[in-house]
């Protein structure tokens, strides 16, 4: 097969994985029990590229919760090339409210993926997230823009309450809120002042 066939097949063959991801993770977010048959016409995939692809709704189920991770940790390092610090943090917390949200919604779906399996939600994403904000946390802590010394650790433990938000309700207002209160929090004996960054 001529090469520029082989990569068109291969780009074709990403995206098809990637719109299946994506739809379902908003049909899973809305009803755990969806059935896959659902997800690949939604996908406008066959069922033969769909089974290639996940060959089993627990397979689709993690890897739908681990893109998701994924996206959540490498907008950190994006985010701090394209703005300061301190913005980045910031905005870097609203992606994590959202992936908060997602995971609430397939907290269905996941438990019955990672006992079938016999892991923990917990497993699939400490590291990659804790590992994203250590560089936030790093980033501004070298600019002065909050407190020195919080760990990621002490970050996950003050922004714990987006996990009990309703994601049926008005929750990003209250995301918005709860998260404008951390920030407060990690800038109080920051060395440099909001003066001083503009």
């Amino acid at each position: 097969m001529h090469p520029d066939r082989q990569a068109a097949l291969r780009s074709d063959a990403r995206r098809n994985r990637e719109r299946i991801l994506e739809v379902a993770l908003a049909e899973l977010t809305r009803c755990a029990d969806t059935p896959l048959s659902t997800i690949a016409k939604k996908a406008g995939v066959g069922q033969g590229t769909f089974y290639r692809n996940f060959p089993c709704r627990e397979e689709l189920v993690l890897q739908v919760y681990r893109r998701e991770v994924e996206q959540v940790a490498e907008a950190a390092a994006q985010l701090l090339r394209d703005t300061q610090p301190e913005a980045a943090l910031r905005a870097w917390m609203d992606r994590l409210a959202r992936y908060a949200m997602a995971k609430a919604g397939l907290v269905d779906a996941l438990r019955e993926a990672t006992s079938a399996r016999g892991g923990s939600l917990r497993s699939l994403a400490h590291d990659a997230l804790t590992g994203a904000v250590g560089l936030l946390l790093e980033a501004n802590e070298r600019a002065g823009t909050i407190r020195p010394g919080v760990t990621p650790d002490d970050f996950m433990l003050a922004i714990a309450g987006l996990w009990q938000l309703d994601p049926g309700s008005d929750w990003e207002s209250r995301a918005n809120r709860l998260l404008n209160l951390v920030m407060d929090g990690l800038r109080a004996g920051a060395p440099a002042t909001r003066d001083d960054l503009a």
